[in-house]
């Protein structure tokens, strides 16, 4: 017997989740001071579904379609999902294992087969067809799939009242896309790079219902980056320290106490600054203050290391007939050594991309190649035919690679000698956009893989000089639907992608471990350049008119752009 889904009763309701910090061993020296409400730490409240439990007489396809709706409901270890499995069952079942995030709760199809007569049988499984869409795995990792079907099994029984219960099930949940981000919310966890100069964000997925301080502490100390960035980052704590409490306390002031295990107490203070910011950034998203390290009780004093902050918005870069240079308010700031170079080649040049030190400039000609601008010098890097437009990083390389061979990608020193970069891509087979983050560290491409055009990211792993060697393993982030006019990155670990999927022009912002959301484009975009954040967004038409978004609109700004440049990173 087949069937699509039947929507069970879920009351919807507001619920303010309330998260107190348990305290399972206390300091033995201080002030002391109560705990934090998950209100009071500036997160916003959970609108939860609260499903309901099995009903009496339900069939086989029934209890399994109650057991997938209460995914939605994760108060007390999914409680009321447990309810719908044997007893054996619930005492061993793990949700936190997996997520299988589907297209749609209403298109699933559910088929039972059972043993004997449906009155009669005692026995038996259910299969459910899902479109699944993404996957989040035991640690909190967030992967999109390109939405292939798949069937997810139970085995079915009665128990002593006559009453079907599922009795074999695979750990994990599903949840369908729209539910899911009702269900989980994201985090980053922090991770420097190999500099000990940034922190890079590796977002993460945990249940709203939960001591989130907690959760995300034991997750920094005890787990490691996820497998495409950990080539190029570091944690800052060693292995053999840890949590030495299974709780971590929030006082009034937002100050998080941390008691780690005796390991700590011999670290150096370099070492403990690195900790402490580590930290601190990481639960700074769940509004904590101040990380203190504790071991035994004493307090380690730890400082706060320095870190390189990201770049503040200075502007649009924009190339006119007459001018080159920062376009903010109503002027156009030259770049010396730059802009006059530009402004005679204004007619055939197509992409240009501004060092982070604003020192140079890489620039690709109608003629397809790639050139560097400084000095008041313009000098050819790459010829090779095919060639997509350039990228440079905060180190002064520039990026280029031909469309139809992504392994060929090269890294330009500022003295034009070209590095070839190992382990590019090596699956794609062809690249249409690539763009290197401000941080160096992570780079963005839009890639052909399997005959899908999909958003993909790669860690870059430098030797000890910063130069590039190689490209860590490749993570799919977001299938597109259309052609990519234009990618940038924006703000710390989201991605805008100019598309037009079907004429009409959109902007996918794309977070790199999360979900992704549309806008409408003005209707003849052709390009895209980001920033340090959303609002500093800005679209080129065909007409030559600049747009910045403003709420849900694309306002009108400057006029006759031949090109809207970036800064590397951007």
């Amino acid at each position: 017997m087949m069937r699509t889904r039947r929507g069970l009763l879920l009351g919807l309701i507001a619920v303010f989740s309330l998260l107190l910090s348990a305290c399972s061993g206390l300091p033995t020296t201080g002030e002391v001071k109560s705990g934090l409400s998950l209100d009071e730490v500036d997160l916003p409240p959970d609108i939860s579904q609260i499903a309901a439990g099995p009903l009496e007489g339900a069939s086989p396809e029934e209890i399994v379609e109650g057991f997938m709706d209460a995914a939605l409901t994760p108060a007390d270890g999914w409680k009321t999902a447990r309810e719908f499995l044997s007893p054996d069952l619930a005492e061993t079942w793990r949700p936190n294992a997996q997520v299988t995030v589907d297209a749609s709760a209403a298109a699933r199809e559910f088929t039972a087969d059972v043993t004997g007569a449906e009155d009669t049988a005692q026995e038996g499984d259910v299969r459910v067809l899902l479109d699944q869409t993404a996957r989040v795995d035991e640690v909190g990792a967030y992967t999109e799939l390109s939405g292939d079907t798949s069937v997810v099994s139970f085995g079915v029984a009665k128990n002593d009242d006559g009453e079907w219960r599922i009795t074999v099930a695979a750990d994990g949940i599903i949840l369908d896309a729209e539910a899911f981000p009702q269900v989980y919310r994201s985090y980053a966890l922090q991770f420097y790079d190999q500099s000990w100069s940034h922190l890079l964000p590796d977002v993460r997925w945990y249940p709203r219902r939960g001591q989130i301080v907690t959760t995300l502490t034991q997750s920094l100390l005890s787990g490691t980056p996820i497998a495409w960035l950990a080539p190029a980052v570091r944690s800052a704590f060693p292995s053999d320290v840890s949590l030495a409490r299974d709780s971590v306390p929030v006082d009034t002031d937002k100050v998080a106490t941390v008691e780690l295990t005796p390991g700590a107490s011999s670290l150096d203070a370099t070492a403990l600054s690195r900790m402490r910011t580590q930290l601190e950034e990481t639960l700074r998203p769940a509004g904590i203050t101040e990380v203190r390290l504790l071991v035994n009780g004493r307090d380690l004093n730890a400082g706060r290391a320095t870190i390189e902050s990201p770049r503040a918005e200075t502007g649009t870069v924009v190339l006119t007939e007459s001018e080159f240079g920062l376009y903010l308010g109503d002027e156009i700031a030259p770049y010396p050594g730059i802009s006059g170079e530009l402004v005679e080649l204004a007619a055939s040049v197509v992409s240009v991309d501004v060092a982070a030190d604003d020192s140079r400039a890489a620039v690709q000609l109608d003629d397809g190649g790639v050139y560097t601008v400084a000095d008041g010098r313009v000098d050819q890097l790459d010829t090779r035919p095919g060639l997509i437009e350039p990228t440079m990083d905060p180190y002064g390389y520039t990026w280029s690679v031909p469309s139809s061979n992504p392994r060929a990608l090269t890294a330009w020193q500022p003295q034009v000698t070209g590095v070839k970069i190992a382990n590019a891509f090596p699956d794609a087979t062809s690249i249409s956009h690539l763009r290197v983050a401000p941080d160096g560290v992570r780079i963005a491409a839009v890639a052909t893989i399997g005959g899908q055009r999909w958003l993909v990211v790669a860690a870059i792993v430098r030797d000890e000089d910063r130069a590039p060697i190689e490209l860590g393993p490749v993570h799919t982030v977001a299938q597109l639907d259309g052609a990519a006019l234009g990618m940038s990155w924006v703000a710390e670990d989201d991605l805008s992608v100019l598309l037009d999927p079907d004429g009409n022009r959109v902007v996918l912002t794309q977070s790199v471990g999360g979900t992704g959301l549309f806008a409408a484009a003005p209707g003849a975009s052709i390009s895209i350049s980001g920033g340090s954040t959303a609002s500093a967004v800005r679209i080129l038409d065909a007409d030559g008119v600049l747009f910045a978004q403003r709420g849900t609109t694309w306002q009108m700004g400057l006029k006759d752009v031949l090109v809207l440049g970036t800064h590397a990173g951007q």
